[in-house]
């Protein structure tokens, strides 16, 4: 009797993995994209004024590519988290305009930028929050309070670290048009054709990890659709086109990503009324229902990247900001 049961195992075991790896391997990335997607006018426009960025080492002794804003202004320490497939010149406009409240680091995330390390991976799941855990370490004064900026998957990673382990070095957080989740009410299906995720992939994947079994981790699971103008032009080489299976994981809120959003700080929401890649109306009932601490503002006639450079947002941000 328990030898029969214990073959039952076995083969239950065998018969899942081998599903899984049938799923991972029936899909692959393509490359083409016939529609959808951003608009990164306004991205690549004011990208060509920001600083040199320096490095910061990590426990594992990567060079974390960093670029900072300071006027001296006795503030909290801003950390602005960018989105998915870009770099942190996403934010020099809004750096410049933050000086006043206090010190200003932008990081590109590891994967991402001119010295990604592994373009598109990290190491394991959970790697970008240790990483903003030994930059915030590395550089925050003693007593100093630290802030989250995130946009898109940026602040999404700003609403995983709020619920993970170094949840407790944050004061605060600002979200910009956040990914909460794929399957979140705020989510447009492939976030507006911006993304394409290799479902196959993922669910298989998701099969092996739930085992234990993370030796395919660096699989390739998401491909974005970065316009042709950002390819071919100045600064192609920056851009990262596809996440693998631990860096998608790595760069969102976790499975219950209701927790980690009742465990942010207190915090602010700003997404545009014409957010190609979520659905600007939903993300306060969505939220308040777990949290009472956050804001929410909704800035007309703004798609999902130009928000970051919105008057109007900038105005929102200020107003919470006055509060530190």
């Amino acid at each position: 009797m328990i030898a029969t049961l214990l073959r039952c195992v076995v083969y239950g075991i065998v018969g899942s993995g081998v599903l899984a790896l049938g799923l991972i391997v029936s899909q692959r990335p393509s490359g083409r994209f016939i529609d959808g997607g951003l608009d990164f006018t306004q991205v690549l426009a004011k990208s060509d004024d920001a600083p040199i960025p320096h490095a910061v080492t990590m426990r594992d002794g990567y060079d974390l590519q960093v670029r900072e804003y300071t006027s001296g202004a006795d503030g909290p320490l801003i950390l602005l988290l960018h989105g998915s497939g870009w770099n942190g010149l996403q934010f020099t406009s809004l750096s410049k305009n933050l000086l006043k409240y206090g010190r200003i680091l932008v990081p590109d995330l590891r994967g991402h930028g001119a010295k990604p390390g592994r373009r598109g991976d990290v190491d394991y799941i959970g790697q970008l929050e240790d990483d903003l855990a030994d930059l915030i370490d590395a550089e925050r004064a003693p007593a100093q309070k630290v802030v989250l900026l995130g946009h898109s998957s940026g602040g999404g990673l700003a609403v995983r670290m709020a619920g993970g382990s170094h949840g407790d070095m944050l004061d605060g957080a600002i979200l910009l048009a956040p990914f909460l989740k794929y399957n979140a009410p705020t989510a447009r299906e492939n976030s507006g054709g911006w993304a394409r995720p290799l479902t196959r992939r993922i669910i298989g994947l998701s099969m092996l990890n739930a085992v234990g079994i993370e030796l395919l981790n660096s699989v390739s699971v998401i491909e974005f659709n970065m316009p042709k103008a950002v390819l071919d032009g100045p600064l192609g080489d920056l851009a990262t086109t596809q996440y693998s299976y631990r860096m998608n994981v790595s760069y969102a809120p976790r499975s219950d990503y209701l927790t980690d959003i009742c465990s942010l700080p207190p915090f602010l929401v700003v997404v545009g009324e014409q957010d190609e890649a979520f659905l600007a109306q939903q993300f306060e009932p969505l939220m308040s229902a777990q949290t009472a601490k956050g804001r929410y503002h909704i800035v007309p006639e703004t798609g999902h990247l130009d928000i970051v450079d919105s008057p109007q947002a900038l105005a929102a941000i200020e107003d919470y900001l006055d509060g530190f």
